[in-house]
């Protein structure tokens, strides 16, 4: 009889976790109450409550950091199993793919924000720096995404022709191209800057543009070299050793 009301006890909660999406939307979950609803699609008859706070704590209060997490990590802590751990991590894959579908035929210059929201998504947590490409059309619309390059960002580890080569591929008259730092320093660092001068010549050879260059870091901003005016200066650094 007792186990009979817990579980009609732990419904009727989950109902109202559910009624509350549907009325009010996410924006009215706390991380922990989003968690737990996740966490139910794995074990819909289990009370996962402490499960979330357990997970959360482990990853630094970030809901971000537990739908990132590795399964090794996931799998110690108590109350989740392999059913929790499958369901997280394919909501994130769901909204991973969501982000990126979003984005294509959309202009990059009025969808920055949108681009933004899904490189922060896409690269934020990975452990090690990767290296993505934005292909455009000649009127800046997006045609697609690609990581070109994973490991330590640089211009031995980035090959120019593998860059251009998916280029033409996608017919792409515009690039802009992202990497993360996992250090979670958003400063560029001069093998940054000096990779952005390489692929700016390499492309421009090819009558490609090169808009941007993005690194994303551990928070939510975007650094941007267009934004911080380094694009002009390679530009025009260009254009005088031509004229030279």
């Amino acid at each position: 009889m007792d186990k009979i009301d817990w579980q009609s006890k732990g419904e009727g909660h989950r109902q109202r976790l559910r009624d509350k999406f549907l009325n009010k939307g996410i924006g009215a979950f706390t991380d922990a109450e989003i968690l737990e609803l996740l966490l139910t699609f794995g074990t819909p008859r289990t009370d996962c409550k402490d499960a979330a706070r357990a997970a959360l704590a482990e990853c630094n209060g970030s809901l971000a950091s537990v739908l990132e997490a590795p399964f090794s990590k996931l799998e110690k802590i108590h109350g989740i199993g392999p059913k929790n751990i499958f369901a997280l991590h394919f909501v994130n894959g769901v909204a991973r793919h969501y982000l990126k579908q979003r984005l294509q035929q959309k202009n990059y210059i009025t969808s920055s924000r949108e681009v933004a929201d899904y490189l922060i998504h896409a690269m934020r947590d990975l452990k090690r720096e990767v290296f993505m490409a934005i292909f455009l059309d000649a009127t800046h619309a997006i045609i697609d995404s690609k990581i070109i390059s994973e490991g330590t960002i640089s211009v031995n580890t980035v090959y120019p022709r593998e860059l251009i080569k998916d280029a033409l591929e996608f017919n792409a008259a515009a690039l802009v191209i992202a990497h993360n730092h996992p250090s979670g320093s958003m400063k560029p660092s001069p093998q940054d800057v000096n990779l952005t001068k390489t692929l700016h010549l390499t492309c421009s050879l090819m009558n490609i543009q090169l808009l941007d260059h993005l690194i994303i870091g551990e928070s939510e901003d975007v650094y941007s070299f267009a934004d911080h005016g380094m694009m002009d200066t390679i530009r025009n650094d260009h254009n005088r050793s031509l004229k030279n």
